[in-house]
């Protein structure tokens, strides 16, 4: 066992030693909050355990056998019209827990036009991401569970094609009076089998967006009160935006040690009074850092939400805001297979 360890964790650091610059590669939209809770939790959470389906996107772990017969479906209309979307349905088998999601990502429809922005003919093209997530999860003990997610990925771009193949690892624990739970993963650990094109010696190949992740939440004991600490990116230090675009700028932004720190780190805070009812704020420093404008009163990096139960559906609302004017929609809907039986 010590052996197939030290393997993987020399696998894994040779991984992102090659892929660390964050934000360079493919499958970019792997990234994107598959819900409106996700949304509004600044992006991406990989502690919260209270048997939130989607969640199981982020950390497989966090699926268990309570999540049994559920299936849910998110949509968003996200910046530029782009509509994105997910769909996940679970079941469970005595200890053993899976489950089947999709993600999509549709970018509309474009116009063939020259360099001159003239049209081409009449004709019209897409562009469109799909992933497929097979998870499975388990426990270890009463306290730890551990989980992992297979992504097949098929990717189209006017008449250029992709496909590639990810999977997801996480571990998940959970304290006993259940007020405390933490979260680790490695997400999007994989690479493409076919690129978009092939130069003269072989096919062009490009990284996947491998991200670590880790997080914290704490349900305070006498308050209605949960709080969250997600790190991402924790593979790779430098997040400024000319090291993560890899542009030629010479006048680069010096960021301070702590600034730096905080581009790693998303805070959220949710008012949880019932299992039927949430209210949700966050805050993502990166996405702040890297969208605000000067000279413009904006709450980019801020995100919004909230979700309550309606007859037999947990219906949710997320709002994330990027720049002045631009806002990110998302709705979701769940629902247990099992309160319909008769």
């Amino acid at each position: 066992m010590r052996k197939i360890i030290f393997i993987f964790l020399l696998i894994i650091t040779s991984y992102f030693q090659i892929y660390s610059q964050a934000g360079y590669g493919v499958y970019k939209f792997l990234d994107l909050p598959v819900s409106s809770r996700l949304a509004a939790l600044g992006g991406t959470n990989v502690s919260v355990s209270d048997n939130d389906l989607n969640f199981a996107f982020q950390n497989p772990s966090l699926l268990n056998a309570e999540m049994d017969n559920i299936v849910g479906l998110n949509m968003a209309n996200y910046l530029a019209d782009i509509q994105f979307g997910s769909a996940m349905y679970t079941r469970s088998i005595g200890n053993n827990s899976f489950a089947v999601g999709i993600q999509y990502v549709d970018y509309g429809t474009f116009k063939y036009a020259n360099e001159l922005n003239n049209q081409v003919g009449d004709t019209y093209f897409t562009a469109k991401d799909y992933a497929l997530s097979l998870i499975y999860s388990r426990p270890i003990n009463d306290k730890i569970s551990v989980g992992a997610t297979l992504k097949p990925v098929y990717s189209v771009l006017e008449s250029y094609t992709s496909f590639g193949v990810a999977i997801d690892a996480g571990v998940n624990y959970l304290s006993t009076s259940k007020l405390f739970s933490a979260g680790f993963v490695l997400r999007n650990l994989g690479t493409q089998l076919k690129g978009y094109y092939s130069d003269e010696y072989s096919q062009h190949y490009e990284p996947l967006p491998f991200d670590i992740q880790m997080g914290l939440s704490k349900k305070l004991d006498h308050a209605p009160l949960r709080l969250s600490l997600t790190l991402h990116n924790l593979q790779q230090w430098d997040l400024s935006y000319q090291s993560t675009n890899q542009t030629d700028l010479t006048d680069e932004e010096s960021i301070s040690l702590i600034d730096m720190a905080f581009r790693h780190s998303i805070f959220a805070v949710e008012f949880v009074p019932s299992k039927s009812f949430y209210l949700t704020a966050a805050y993502n420093h990166r996405r702040h850092a890297e969208m605000v404008m000067s000279g413009f009163k904006t709450m980019s990096g801020f995100s919004f939400g909230g979700g309550i139960k309606l007859y037999k559906f947990h219906v949710g609302f997320g709002m994330t805001q990027f720049q002045v004017g631009n806002y990110s929609y998302q709705f979701s809907i769940s629902t247990s297979l099992n309160d319909f039986r008769m």
